[in-house]
């Protein structure tokens, strides 16, 4: 957390951060000023007509992303973004305007038409938020920034909420229509410090045919695989927070029989677990982009989804309860715990999906491809608030709502798994280094940020490939004894990750070539190739000689070379110190402290054999 706080002392940071806070803010006063009118306020209007105003505005809010998300995608990589974030404020001013004249009038009818006129708004900023990250901030800043902006997000969110609430049921519509006009001018103000970020692809001619542009940035999103499934993982976690958040009030008056105090508690008990997860989610990663974690994220909601179906208490009167009476049921304090839980769960989950989207984007149609994101999202929340209305329609309770959300999660995100394993292949490599060892990185900043390199290494235990990929930021595309690629449960991580099983002249050169073929293949198109130039585990901790196959590599493609050591791993479960790896009954060496450093990178011309041999002895000194 220190490190993402020391983001708000720098300019490249803290005006666009205090932007989008004040954004976010301002939606969230307007809109739960709006629900808690309807629902706590307004005078005729019944518990049907709630239900159905709450969701209607939630759709005509998330309309206009699918709509202009591909004009705003197109704006946001053409143009300066510094002024396109200035233009699109003076809108919210505008906007907000007319907003505080509905509320003034207190008519429901318009107060939900402004709510499409907030989304149109919404949607030009959300391409350029998110694309303006990677430009402003580094790589090992990333998951920093995107924890900022999701905590950032949800504090808005309560503070939104407890505002808006406060303003609508103590002062009236006057305050609060003044607070939505306050905060859109404030937000301008702080727009003009953002600094100067040149656009993404200048010379691009901007398409107002809104049908093809959607095909056109579904097709960028496409590109990449695994990019692809991230936003379609992101889409399917805003329709799931969408109907919880959506049914929120109505689950809070008719379910559990409280007031709007209780309301403000638990949607503040939600964005809270939001903040945690997302300042969680960088301390567990390591300051890197670790989709690893999505799948612990992904099984909090469906673990508390589930739990908070079973968990609340049906007693409801006819006097709405307050916050000390309705911590006072016996099992108010088990919903509240589901509703911080599945805030920390969705932070864990949703922060690494769009790091790796921003990363891993191509930086011309990057703005393209995160409005190909807010399409999907537009799409599937639109679809949640249709959902809600037909379930509620046929006879759905709340809270067995929210229990078929939890349940569909497991088919989704188990579904998306399936197609990029990548996700699960992390996780276990995440699991394995940071809970079997304490890790120590020194020096990986040496390794290159971009571009092609061969990574070597000392061999001293069968996971010794996973400790480099659960450490270095980048993937890595292993080169490994076929026999070792073929371990159980390991063979999966292996080949998940791409790597490519190597076997000796004599037992089969064909594999062998195809081995070589492989490196150079994959050093062609930029990737890191790592190897073990030892050939095979060493038998007594010391380092062997380096064999002869890294210089047929750099012949071929002369590259960098990075040398790198571990220690602090022999005589641990899985090396040789003790006969044959992994067949002792108790595991040696676990929860102990291990250690990576890497080494100045070496030309390809001097990286010989012998060389690289001194310079891997010499980072691993006495420390085995």
């Amino acid at each position: 957390m220190a490190d993402s706080f020391a983001l708000l002392g720098t300019r490249r940071f803290r005006p666009f951060f205090l932007t989008q806070l004040l954004g976010a803010f301002n939606d969230n006063l307007y809109r739960n000023g709006f629900a808690t009118f309807v629902v706590f306020v307004a005078p005729n209007v019944s518990r049907a007509d709630s239900n159905m105003l709450v969701n209607i505005a939630g759709g005509l809010f998330i309309l206009p992303f699918f709509l202009f998300s591909p004009i705003a995608g197109q704006l946001a990589d053409k143009l300066e973004k510094s002024m396109l974030i200035r233009r699109v404020k003076l809108l919210e001013v505008g906007i907000m305007l007319l907003g505080a004249v509905a509320f003034l009038l207190q008519s429901p009818i318009m107060l939900v038409s402004i709510l499409f006129l907030m989304g149109l708004q919404s949607a030009l900023f959300g391409p350029v938020k998110y694309s303006l990250l990677p430009q402003a901030l580094d790589s090992r800043e990333l998951i920093g920034g995107n924890a900022m902006v999701e905590a950032g997000t949800f504090l808005a969110i309560l503070m939104g909420l407890v505002l808006g609430t406060t303003l609508v049921s103590d002062l009236g519509t006057v305050a609060i229509g003044a607070a939505v006009v306050g905060t859109a001018l404030l937000g301008y103000w702080a727009s003009l410090g953002v600094p100067r970020l040149e656009a993404g692809d200048p010379e691009l001619r901007i398409s107002y045919n809104i049908p093809v542009q959607i095909v056109q940035i579904m097709r960028d999103a496409r590109e990449d695989t695994t990019v692809f499934y991230a936003i379609m993982g992101i889409s399917w976690f805003w329709f799931s927070g969408f109907t919880y958040t959506t049914q929120l009030p109505n689950y809070v008056r008719f379910e559990l029989g409280g007031g709007s105090d209780v309301y403000i508690l638990l949607l503040a008990l939600f964005s809270i677990g939001i903040g945690a997860g997302s300042f969680l989610c960088e301390r567990l990663s390591g300051r890197t982009v670790e989709i690893g974690l999505v799948p612990l994220g992904a099984l909090g909601l469906t673990v508390f989804g589930i739990d908070i179906y079973f968990s609340q208490d049906l007693a409801v009167g006819d006097v709405l309860i307050g916050v000390a009476d309705f911590l006072a049921r016996g099992s108010s304090l088990r919903v509240c715990f589901d509703i911080v839980m599945l805030g920390v769960s969705g932070g864990m989950y949703i922060v690494p999906l769009y790091a790796l989207i921003q990363q891993r984007s191509e930086v011309r149609k990057r703005s393209r491809i995160i409005a190909a994101t807010n399409v999907l999202n537009a799409l599937f929340m639109v679809a949640a608030a249709a959902y809600g209305l037909f379930a509620l329609g046929t006879g759905v309770t709340i809270p067995m709502l929210f229990l078929i959300m939890a349940l569909m999660n497991i088919a989704v995100v188990a579904f998306i798994f399936m197609l990029v394993p990548e996700f699960i292949m992390r996780l276990l490599v995440w699991l394995l280094v940071h809970t079997l060892y304490r890790v120590k990185k020194s020096a990986l900043g040496r390794i290159p940020e971009t571009g092609p390199a061969v990574l070597v290494c000392n061999h001293v235990s069968f996971i010794d490939a996973l400790v480099l990929a659960g450490c270095v930021r980048r993937p890595i595309r292993f080169v490994m004894y076929y026999q070792i690629f073929r371990l159980p449960v390991l063979s999966f991580i292996f080949k998940t990750a791409g790597a490519i099983p190597i076997a000796g002249a004599r037992e089969d050169p064909e594999m062998m070539e195809r081995a070589f073929d492989q490196v150079a293949a994959a050093l062609d198109d930029g990737e890191i190739v790592a190897i073990f130039p030892e050939g095979q585990l060493t038998e007594d901790g010391e380092l062997q000689n380096f064999r002869p196959g890294i210089t047929r590599i750099l012949e071929r493609n002369p590259v960098p070379v990075v040398p790198l050591a571990l220690r602090g791993l022999w005589g641990s479960f899985f090396s040789r110190a003790y006969g044959r790896a992994m067949t002792r009954w108790f595991p040696r060496g676990l929860f102990s402290r291990i250690e990576l450093a890497a080494g100045t990178p070496i030309e390809a011309a001097d990286a010989t054999p012998e060389k690289l041999q001194q310079q891997v002895l010499e980072l691993r000194g006495d420390l085995r």
